[in-house]
């Protein structure tokens, strides 16, 4: 007679491969998270790019004159105490004249310019939990801009020097 064996895995040996892929996935894993971290940072200094060329050719169109240095309607004057981020954010994502006056629709007639920043202003992918991702503060600071310590927005940007960072302080030099 001949008798057959069933050939299967033993428990023992499922135990070795169940823990030898436990090891490898510790192993793993924080090369993961790293990866997403470096992801975020090489986004932050893309959408940094992106914004600081927008600025760039905002004050070049406008008669040396940086976004937000002067309020939507062209005055001048600010809309609070040193702070004009509306102005800011419209007139680099909203069509301008010479003197900084925006319009949402287009009209190359009067509005000529712009807009400089198609989908308003990006995240920042490293945003303090609380703060808005795309939020800005603006400010008159003519010297290098610092990141505050308890930041209440993800871009902190001078509308003297036209200078945009990160308002993180890990990140600010960048």
């Amino acid at each position: 007679m001949h008798t057959s064996r069933r050939k299967a895995f033993t428990l023992v040996e499922l135990i070795i491969v169940i823990i030898i892929l436990g090891i490898l996935a510790t192993l793993a894993v924080p090369q993961f998270v790293s990866s997403t971290k470096d992801a975020q940072e090489a986004t932050l200094r893309g959408n940094l790019a992106v914004m600081r060329n927008a600025i760039s050719l905002y004050y070049h169109q406008h008669a040396s004159d940086y976004a937000g240095a002067v309020t939507e309607d062209g005055t001048g004057t600010a809309t609070a105490a040193g702070d004009n981020p509306a102005g800011f954010v419209n007139q680099l994502a909203q069509y301008t004249d010479k003197t900084g006056k925006t319009n949402a629709t287009l009209d190359r007639t009067n509005f000529p310019f712009g807009p400089y920043l198609m989908q308003g202003i990006p995240d920042n992918p490293l945003a303090p939990n609380g703060v808005t991702a795309n939020s800005v503060s603006v400010v008159t600071d003519a010297g290098a801009l610092t990141a505050d310590a308890v930041p209440t927005a993800a871009w902190k940007y001078s509308k003297v020097t036209g200078q945009i960072i990160a308002n993180i302080v890990a990140y600010q030099g960048w």
